[in-house]
This record gives C-alpha cells, structure tokens and sequence, in this order.
C-alpha cells in the first residue's frame, strides 16, 4: 500500500491561483543552476574539466524575463566558467558562485537591488537551496526535486531540471505580470 504523506497532500492542495499571484509579483526571479539550469548531472573530461549542458528554451525564458523587465539572478554552490559564460550569454544581472551560505547571498541582492524578499522568486533543487527558497515570495523547483523542496514549493514544475522546468516558471511569471501574450504577439511579428 502506497500511503501519502499529510504534507504532500497539502502540496497538492495549494491552489494554483496562490501560485500565479506570487508569481505576478516577482520583479526579481533567482535560480540555482546544477538541477535547475542543467539537469544535474556533472561530466568530467580527460583532463578534468567540468562540463555542463544547458536547455535553450530554459535559456529564452529567462531572456524574456529580463525584456519583461524582472530582474534575474543565480546562487550556486559551485563556482565554474560555464557558469560565467552562459550567464554572460543571457545577460543575468547578479551573479553569485561559490556560495556556502546561499542566504548571505540573497541578503546581497535584496540590499543592492532595493526589492523586498515578497517580491522575488527562488529555483532550486535540493536541501541547500531550502533556506532562501522559504524567504522568497515565489518558491518554484523542477518535477526533479527532492521531496522537501516539493513539499515546501509554492510551484512544482511538470518538467525536470535542465529539461524545460526553468521556461516553464518563466512563462508563469510572464502571464501572471501580463506579458505572455504581448511578448508572443511580438516573436510572430505583430501576427499572432
């Protein structure tokens, strides 16, 4: 027998109204990247070097998000030029690597970017990313997650990390502020 557990079924019950709502109020949306942007998964080369692979249409949700006018930001636990580089890539305004302690690092952002904690939204996958994700206004984790986040999350995504569960809240927050529709409209030409 496969009994669920109280705060599973309280999950499943949180209303997907409550999760819109937060959502349309993100103006700053922070992502962890191994199990968020990249599927998780670390590939070593001969020499050593870490590879990671990134989703592109992860990648076009967090552009749109910054034409939409929220703020973007990473908080990683590990530090890499990958990471550099594709944040450059997608022009992420705040940028924290190496993090031991991701709510010193959210502390930061708060300060430089003047935007109460109500008003952000949080990604992340695992256990340390649990103290920031329960200061955030808008906690989402991909289908991926470990258990507590899940319970915890205000937005559990259908795909995994890595997989489409970065767009997929992107294109929440886009709705929920009224965006989607106009910045669709514009990809088409003016045509959609």
């Amino acid at each position: 027998m496969n009994e669920r557990d109280p705060a599973s079924a309280l999950q499943d019950a949180a209303p997907a109204a409550d999760a819109a709502a937060r959502a349309g109020r993100v103006q700053l949306m922070i992502f962890d990247v191994d199990g968020v942007l990249t599927d998780g998964h670390l590939y070593f080369g001969p020499q050593g070097e870490m590879l990671k692979a990134f989703d592109t249409l992860d990648g076009h949700g967090v552009k749109l998000l910054r034409s939409a006018g929220v703020q973007t930001a990473i908080i990683t636990g590990r530090s890499s030029q990958i990471v550099t580089g594709r944040a450059r890539e997608l022009a992420i305004d705040h940028v924290f690597q190496g993090v031991h302690d991701k709510t010193v690092a959210f502390a930061e952002l708060l300060a430089a970017t003047g935007i109460a904690a109500a008003d952000t939204g949080y990604m992340g996958d695992d256990w340390p990313d649990l103290a920031v994700m329960l200061k955030a206004g808008f906690a989402a984790v991909p289908a991926n997650a470990h258990v507590e986040l899940k319970h915890r999350a205000h937005y559990v995504a259908s795909a995994r990390g890595g997989s489409g569960a970065v767009r997929e809240v992107c294109d929440l927050i886009l709705r929920a502020r009224g965006y989607y529709e106009a910045l669709l409209e514009q990809a088409c030409g003016g045509a959609a």
